[in-house]
């Protein structure tokens, strides 16, 4: 036997490609890590009970960031409440009614650009339509709706997704047992596809929670906590400033300690959604595969 043949041949360009890659990789890595490590480091120190519980006061001399975690919340919430029925619904209607053709490409087209749109632009338009001509001024409400129009792409496109990795077996097989189409799909279709369905709609809230530009048109910047029980559904109407807002305002006065504290529970937050999505997609894998 020609010994030539079970001999691999080291070729100098794959082993330039290949220290390249590495290379590639490792600064990947080591820029996370760094930003990471800094971040921990500079804002570790501003962690405290007090920061996490109170809200910004001169007379009280504190800081804190409870008003904004409670308007991530508000905003957070009332945006999926809006944007995944809609969303989810969309999907369902271009993958399982809509016949392929010139309209389907249409709106998936236009799904694509609305995804690409900078984020400014989403908020110079929720003010001026949302804010001005339905006069709902800079409040939580404002701000919740633009983001609904910015995450509704994110949503339309991970569910369109999911539901073609759902075998064309089980529709046929539910519509011959006699099952009607909109049966089929609350039953069979939407069950199935469901992890891929979740894993969207958590990185859609990481877009919601990472977003800065279009709530400085629209949300505002209010920290205050509501005092009454009422007040926390009256909030909804009143200005409120994200985590992020309050990060971009703590850079404009200096304070760097502070903005190291909310960019630290800013980055926990997105890692345990990153984490989170990882462990859906993982689960919806093994689950495919048996």
């Amino acid at each position: 036997m020609n010994q030539s043949v079970l001999v691999k041949r080291v070729r100098i360009s794959d082993m330039i490609l290949k220290v390249l890659i590495y290379l590639a990789a490792s600064i990947s890595i080591l820029l996370l890590v760094g930003i990471m490590c800094y971040t921990f480091i500079r804002g570790f120190s501003s962690i405290s009970l007090e920061f996490l519980t109170t809200v910004p006061s001169t007379l009280k001399g504190t800081f804190g960031i409870a008003g904004n975690l409670l308007n991530t919340l508000y905003i957070v919430l009332i945006t999926l409440l809006f944007a995944t029925p809609i969303g989810v619904g969309s999907a369902i209607y271009l993958n399982e009614y809509a016949k392929p053709g010139k309209v389907v490409r249409a709106i998936e087209f236009t799904t694509e650009i609305l995804s690409g749109i900078p984020s400014i632009i989403f908020g110079l338009f929720g003010m001026v339509f949302f804010g001005t001509t339905l006069h709902l001024g800079y409040s939580i409400l404002t701000g919740a709706f633009t983001l609904t129009l910015m995450v509704l792409p994110l949503i339309t496109r991970n569910t369109q997704e999911a539901l073609k990795t759902v075998p064309e077996s089980y529709r046929s097989g539910a519509l011959g047992m006699g099952a009607t189409k909109w049966y089929m799909i609350r039953t069979i279709l939407l069950p199935s596809a469901m992890p891929g369905i979740i894993t969207g709609i958590i990185l859609a809230v990481g877009r919601i929670v990472g977003e800065s530009a279009a709530l400085l048109f629209t949300a505002g910047s209010g920290y205050l906590l509501p005092k009454t029980a009422a007040g926390f559904f009256d909030k909804i109407f009143q200005s409120g400033g994200t985590l992020t807002i309050q990060l971009y305002l703590c850079m404009q006065k200096a304070q760097y300690d502070e903005s190291f504290g909310i960019a630290l529970v800013l980055l926990v937050f997105v890692l345990a959604i990153n984490m989170l999505t990882k462990y859906l997609s993982k689960k919806f894998n093994v689950e495919t595969r048996e």
